[in-house]
């Protein structure tokens, strides 16, 4: 009985949702013909008066500090930490010795390197001597010579090896985190040592919209606020613009900003830019929904007062700004452009303006 009932029961849920849609579908072109009825049997359209007004360009957007320069320091030689001498949240420089990895065997290499070049050189001074005598021939003179040269690199890997053993800051910054304790084993292969940041400058990383990006070049000086300290003010300016949209189409920004001398910003923190430009001067502005087709199309349609008829206009758009765009020909002031019913005008079609 139950495998009869449920295919009944979606039939009937079917037909009800056809009869949904078909009812609504029924109302929207209903809502269109009393439409353009009140047109009296022109078409009823829309418009918008002509005007110059003054664009404003400035604009705020929120985003995130992060450190300029930021480093994951990794150990390059195997061995014991011997000594550390710095903790988190110690301030360090640049050549700064932050720990030191037990250099018993790295010194012992060392030695042994230095023995075999002495020996090299040594034997290199022999062949020269019997070289010049005619004791030996050239190519065993140059093979002594290569001799001497390769131990020569291998003392100068070994000696950087010891230098190394000596693990120093390569910026400046703060030690934010140390990952090892005196008695660790570290290994060659890259163990994690210290986490360094550098705020003494940050960057904000922020995104605009289309109609923001075009008006932005770096090297723009930017106004930088911060929620956490009200009365501070900062200075940025401009040192990265995304040449792409991201997936929601707005376009990343950095903004290289100087902390103070406390430095009172930290990474992660919550800022504003304000984006401050000159004033401009007034332009005439319409609603995007003017245009015929899209932005792109270049034409929209002009009421013409002495008869009530539509006229196509051709125009020269400038900058989109937001709902509005720039019209820089093809306008003048005190004309009325239609806005709302031009999918159902031609050149000369009778219109009736609904307010």
């Amino acid at each position: 009985m139950k495998k009869i009932i449920i295919p009944i029961v979606v039939v009937i849920a079917a037909i009800a949702v056809i009869g949904f849609i078909l009812t609504n579908n029924k109302k929207k072109n209903q809502e269109k013909t009393a439409f353009i009825a009140e047109g009296g049997g022109a078409v009823a359209v829309r418009v918008a008066n002509i005007e110059k007004k003054t664009v404003e360009l400035d604009f705020s957007v929120n985003g995130t500090f992060i450190p300029k320069k930021e480093l994951n320091f990794l150990s390059e030689n195997a061995g014991r930490v011997k000594a550390i001498y710095v903790d988190e949240g110690s301030r360090v420089s640049k050549g700064q010795v932050l720990a030191r990895i037990d250099a018993e065997i790295i010194n012992t290499d060392r030695e042994t390197a230095q023995a075999t070049y002495q020996n090299a050189l040594r034997d290199q001074e022999r062949y020269q001597s019997s070289f010049t005598t005619g004791g030996v021939t050239q190519q065993q003179l140059d093979q002594a010579k290569l001799a001497t040269q390769n131990a020569k690199l291998r003392l100068q890997a070994s000696e950087r090896r010891v230098s190394d053993a000596n693990i120093k800051s390569p910026i400046n910054g703060i030690v934010n985190k140390r990952y090892i304790e005196v008695g660790a084993f570290v290994t060659a292969q890259g163990t994690q040592l210290f986490e360094i940041v550098d705020v003494s400058k940050l960057k904000l990383k922020v995104s605009v919209n289309e109609s923001q990006v075009a008006n932005l070049k770096v090297g723009d000086k930017i106004d930088i606020k911060s929620s956490v300290f009200p009365n501070d003010n900062f200075k940025g300016a401009v040192t990265f613009i995304a040449a792409k949209a991201d997936e929601s189409l707005s376009f990343p920004v950095e903004i290289e900003v100087a902390n103070n001398a406390n430095s009172s910003l930290k990474a992660g923190m919550y800022g504003t830019a304000i984006f401050n430009f000159p004033k401009q001067a007034p332009s005439i502005l319409i609603p995007r929904t003017s245009f015929v087709g899209s932005v792109s199309s270049n034409q929209v349609f002009v009421l013409d007062k002495a008869n009530n008829t539509s006229k196509l206009r051709d125009v020269v758009s400038g900058r989109i700004l937001g709902e509005t765009v720039e019209i820089l020909d093809g306008l003048k002031e005190g004309e009325s452009v239609i806005i709302s019913g031009q999918i159902n005008l031609a050149e000369g079609t009778p219109v009736s303006i609904v307010k």
